[in-house]
Formats: structure tokens, sequence, C-alpha cells
């Protein structure tokens, strides 16, 4: 099942119930780790209703639910019992089997819902943790802590949520894919975007006005330890300006916003200028040289104080 909240139903044949020998069923692939309840099937057995059919892995016989039910109508004295059938995969049919006992018959333990949840994490790992948790009676919270023990380094690139639809495993790449396809394409429509990057329009409308507003596409909340930029000053110290400058033009963000293309283009007149500092030099008639020295050493500490307010806002990146 590709969508998590896919019901049985829809996985089923078209046929009403049919009568099988109680001999050709097999034991249940079921999230139950104890045995059966004896006093609730015998609950069953002389309850003197109807019960309903079983469902029933079609391909290998196995009981899906209603494990109880056959116990019931076997202390009926009964050679056959109802039953309907699945068509889908093994992991599938499992996955029908912790649904079916989350909502009714006995309640599974909170070891049984953890081992079940572990069990659907590993057959189906694209699945959300909202998704697995509503077919497991746990807490996303509590899916997610397995998910990253379990297989931190296996981590899919999309997920599929409780409404069919696949977004991003981790949202920060989602929004970075985003401000980069908004850089690359400045006139595409948000839903354009949205879909290339796996996101919605609406985050899509967000990642534009705080790249317009000068801030980061991706909310502090929503970075993983992991993906937090570490600090500029560090990464860059040693090499020479023309390669920093050209790394820094390559930079989708800085070319989205007003004050981040002023600052490219203060950049690349910089680099003209050391290119071409002798010529400069020599253009300045000599009862200028002082008043232009004077311009030269405020700039100076003007960009000085530039680089000290970035290096701290480096720092503070780096250890939040």
């Amino acid at each position: 099942m590709d969508d998590p909240n896919a019901g049985h139903r829809a996985d089923r044949t078209a046929e009403a119930a049919a009568e099988v020998s109680v001999g050709v069923l097999l034991a249940a692939d079921s999230p139950r780790t104890g045995p059966v309840d004896e006093s609730h099937a015998q609950a069953l057995a002389h309850s003197g209703r109807t019960l309903p059919p079983l469902l029933v892995h079609r391909p290998t016989m196995r009981i899906i639910d209603g494990t109880h039910r056959l116990r019931a109508a076997v202390l009926r004295g009964r050679d056959t019992v109802a039953v309907t059938y699945f068509d889908g995969s093994a992991e599938d049919a499992f996955v029908l089997s912790v649904e079916a006992n989350i909502s009714h018959g006995l309640p599974l333990t909170q070891a049984e819902r953890t081992a079940a949840a572990l069990r659907i994490l590993r057959s189906h790992p694209d699945w959300s943790d909202r998704g697995i948790a509503q077919r497991t009676g746990l807490a996303a919270k509590t899916v997610a802590a397995l998910r990253r023990r379990e297989a931190p380094e296996q981590e899919p690139p999309g997920r599929v949520g409780r409404d069919g639809r696949v977004r991003p495993a981790d949202p920060a790449r989602g929004r970075e894919a985003a401000a980069r396809l908004l850089a690359g394409r400045p006139t595409a429509s948000l839903r354009q975007i949205a879909r290339e990057a796996g996101i919605a329009p609406s985050t899509v409308r967000d990642v534009r006005r705080r790249i317009g507003e000068g801030e980061d596409p991706v909310p502090a909340g929503q970075r993983r330890s992991g993906n937090t930029p570490g600090p500029v000053t560090a990464r860059g110290r040693g090499q020479p300006l023309p390669a920093l400058v050209t790394g820094l033009c390559k930079d989708p963000l800085l070319r989205l916003s007003e004050a981040g293309r002023l600052l490219l283009r203060m950049l690349d007149l910089q680099v003209s200028a050391l290119r071409q500092r002798e010529r400069i030099v020599a253009a300045v008639p000599p009862y200028r040289a002082e008043t232009a020295a004077a311009a030269a050493a405020q700039c100076a500490r003007d960009w000085q104080e530039l680089s000290e307010e970035l290096g701290r806002r480096a720092s503070a990146q780096a250890r939040a």
C-alpha cells in the first residue's frame, strides 16, 4: 500500500464472504506476542451471535484478523468459517493486522505496538511518522524516536503522509530546494516551484518572503543539527578574495534578495579594484592623494566592522 491511510476494504476482492475449511487456515502473522486468550474465545463462542468473517491473506491463507473468532468457531464445533480475502503483499497484510487489532478486540500492549511500529518502519520506510502512529496507536513523536534509533542513516528523501501526498523527510531540504529554484527561475509560479521542490505552495510563498526580507529560508526550529551550516569564516579562511567572491556569487539566496545582490556587487567591485590597484593609484592627483587615502581607510574600517558582524552571526549559528 502506497498510502498509509488506505484501509483494507480497498484491497479486498469484490466477492462476498466465502466458507472455507478451518484446516486450510494458517496461524496469523500477528502483532500479538502471547497465545490465544481462551477466556475471550470462550466468550465469543457462547455469545450466540453470528461472528464477522475472518480476514485472510489469500496468497498464504494466513489469518490477518480473526484468530479468536476462528477459535470460537472451533469451540462451537464448526468445520468451516466465513472469510474475506486480502490480495496484497505479506508486508501490507501485517499492517492490516495491526490496524485491525488496534481498532477492535483485545487491546495490544505497549510493547506489542512498539514492535509493530518497528517492523512497519522497516517494511515501509517512506511512510510518515503520523501515518505509522495512526496505525499502531502510538504517538507520532514515539515513532519518530524509533525511526532515529533504528536506521538514522537510511532516511528516505520523502515520506507518504496521512493524506497520501509525498513530502520531504527533512523540511529544511525542501525549503532549500525551493530557494535554489526561486533564484534560478524568479518568474516561475508558486505551484511550479512547489511541485519540483516537493513542498506546499504556501511553504514556497514563505520561503520567498523570508529571502526577500534577508532571512534564512529555513526557520531555525526546522534545521536538524547535521544540517546546520558551519561558520563561513572557518570555511573561507585562507582562500584568495576572487575565489571567495566566486563562491558567494553561486549562492542562490544571495542572488535572490536585493541586499544579497548589493553585497555581491560591492565584493565584485573590490576584486576589480585589486586587479587594477596600480592604475587607480596613478590616476589620483597628488593634491587628492591624502583625501583618497582617508576615504580608503574609512572603507577598510567599514569592511572590518561588516566582517566582525558576520563573524559573530556565524559563531552564533554554529552554537545554535
